[in-house]
C-alpha cells in the first residue's frame, strides 16, 4: 500500500522537494540517506519513520545505489511509478549533468584545484549532515538489545575484519528470520501476473536500447559499455566501494578507458558532486569514449547512465508492491528489522571511513583504516567545526550551510 490519498503532495511539491535532495545530495550514500529522511520524514512528514527504515532496509538489499533506490523508493510510495520515475530521475539527473561537464574539463584542463577546494568544504559539511543522521536514526532502527547488538557487530565485522557487505546483511536477515516478529496476515497478496507485466516491461526499457546498440555497433566502445554496466548493476551489492575493484579491472586493466589515476580522480569528483558514488562509472564511460572522438564520448556516457540506472527502477517497480506483503510476515518483518539494525552498523562504518579520509590528507590502505595523526587538515577540520555548529547547533539551513561551506573551502585555497 502506498501513501494516504489525503496526504499525497501535488506534482509540484514533488518536483520542488526531490529536485532539492537530488541538488543537495553530497557525501555519498550516509549523507543522501540523512538527507532525505530530513526532507522526507521530519520536514514535510510525507512518509512515517517506520515506512522510511523498511524502504531503507529494502533497499539495502538490492544491488546498485541504495539511496538513489530509496528516492525512488519513496516517490512511487507517494505517487506510484510517475513518482518513482521523478524522484529517481532528479536524484540522478543532476549529478549525471554535473559528472560529465567535470569530466569534460578534466580531459582539458586536469585538476582545477579551486573547485577542489569549494568542493572540500561541501565534503565537510556533509559530515554534520551525517553526525545528525545517525544520532536520530539509534533510537528509531536499534529497538531492543537484540537490534543493538546486530547494530555494533556488523560495524565491527566491516571496519575491523572486511567482512563482505553481503555477509553482513545475510546474516543480519538469517538472525531476524530466526527472532521473527510482529505480522498481520491480513494484508492480501499481489496478483503475479502484475509483477510479471512489470519485470517485462522495465527489461525491455532496459536492454532493447542496448541489443539495438549491439546490432548496429557491435565491438564499439558504447556498446561495450552498455554491456559491462548493465552486468555492473545486476552485481553491485554494497554500493560503488564494493565495485570499485570489478570497475577498475574492466576499466582500466580489460579495455584501458583511463589510468589507475584517472580512475582515483574521477572517483575523487564523484564523491565531490550530487547524486550517488555509482555516477563515476559515467566518468569513466566519456574517457573511454574520448579516446575515439567527442561524439563517441556523449554517446558512451549516455549508455553507462542508462545501463547503471535503468535496472533500478526495475527492482523498485517490481519489488516495492510486495514489501508490504512481505512485511506482514512474521520471520520476514523480523528479518528486515534487523536488516535495519545492521543498516545502522553500516551507515557507522561508512562514516568513519568518510571523515577519517575527508580530515587527513593520509590513511592506511589496511583494515581498519587508521589515519597518520600528524597528516590532520586543517582546513578540513575548521569546515567540519563550522558545519556542525551552523547545522546541528544553530539549526539554520541545509543549503546554506552547504553554500558557506564550499565558499569557505575556496576561500581558505586562496588564502
Amino acid at each position: 500500500m502506498r501513501a494516504d490519498h489525503a496526504r499525497l503532495p501535488d506534482w509540484s511539491a514533488m518536483i520542488r522537494a526531490f529536485g532539492r535532495i537530488g541538488l543537495l545530495s553530497f557525501g555519498g550514500p550516509v549523507a543522501q540517506i540523512a538527507l532525505m529522511h530530513r526532507e522526507l520524514v521530519e520536514e514535510r512528514a510525507w512518509l512515517d519513520e517506520e515506512t522510511y527504515l523498511r524502504g531503507l532496509g529494502f533497499c539495502t538489499l538490492l544491488p546498485g545505489p541504495e539511496a538513489m533506490q530509496l528516492a525512488t523508493f519513496a516517490g512511487w510510495r507517494l505517487r506510484g511509478t510517475a513518482g518513482g520515475l521523478l524522484a529517481g530521475l532528479l536524484f540522478v539527473v543532476p549529478g549525471a549533468v554535473i559528472m560529465v561537464a567535470l569530466a569534460a574539463l578534466y580531459l582539458s584542463y586536469g585538476r582545477l584545484p579551486l573547485v577542489e577546494a569549494a568542493f572540500l568544504g561541501i565534503k565537510a559539511a556533509a559530515l554534520a549532515i551525517v553526525a545528525g543522521a545517525l544520532w536520530k536514526l539509534r533510537a528509531k532502527a536499534l529497538r531492543g538489545p537484540l537490534a543493538i547488538a546486530v547494530a555494533i557487530a556488523a560495524f565491527a565485522a566491516l571496519f575491523f575484519l572486511a567482512v563482505p557487505f553481503w555477509a553482513v546483511l545475510l546474516a543480519a536477515l538469517a538472525t531476524g528470520a530466526l527472532r521473527g516478529g510482529d505480522g498481520d496476515t491480513s494484508v492480501a497478496p499481489l496478483k503475479p501476473a502484475k509483477t510479471l507485466r512489470t519485470v517485462a516491461t522495465w527489461l525491455a526499457i532496459w536492454w532493447v536500447p542496448l541489443l539495438a546498440l549491439l546490432l548496429l555497433a557491435p565491438g564499439s566502445v558504447p556498446a561495450q559499455a552498455g554491456l559491462f554496466f548493465s552486468w555492473l548493476a545486476t552485481v553491485s551489492f554494497g554500493g560503488a566501494y564494493a565495485v570499485l575493484a570489478a570497475l577498475a579491472q574492466t576499466a582500466v586493466d580489460m579495455h584501458g578507458w583511463l589510468t589507475p589515476e584517472e580512475m582515483v580522480d574521477g572517483l575523487g569528483l564523484a564523491e565531490t558532486t550530487p547524486g550517488p558514488l555509482i555516477l563515476v562509472t559515467v566518468f569513466t564511460g566519456w574517457l573511454g569514449g574520448a579516446q575515439v572522438g567527442i561524439g563517441t564520448a556523449v554517446a558512451t556516457a549516455l549508455v553507462t547512465l542508462w545501463a547503471t540506472f535503468a535496472p533500478c527502477f526495475l527492482w523498485i517497480f517490481a519489488g516495492a508492491p510486495h514489501l508490504e506483503r512481505l512485511t506482514a510476515n512474521p520471520r520476514l518483518r523480523g528479518a528486515l528489522n534487523m536488516v535495519s539494525a545492521a543498516v545502522a552498523g553500516v551507515i557507522a562504518n561508512l562514516s568513519i571511513w568518510f571523515a577519517v579520509h575527508i580530515l587527513f590528507i593520509r590513511v592506511s590502505d589496511g583494515t581498519p583504516p587508521w589515519p597518520d595523526p600528524t597528516s590532520l587538515d586543517p582546513k578540513a577540520l575548521a569546515l567540519a567545526i563550522f558545519a556542525f555548529g551552523w547545522l546541528l547547533i544553530l539549526k539554520r539551513g541545509l543549503f546554506e550551510t552547504l553554500a558557506l561551506a564550499a565558499c569557505g573551502g575556496a576561500a581558505l585555497h586562496l588564502i
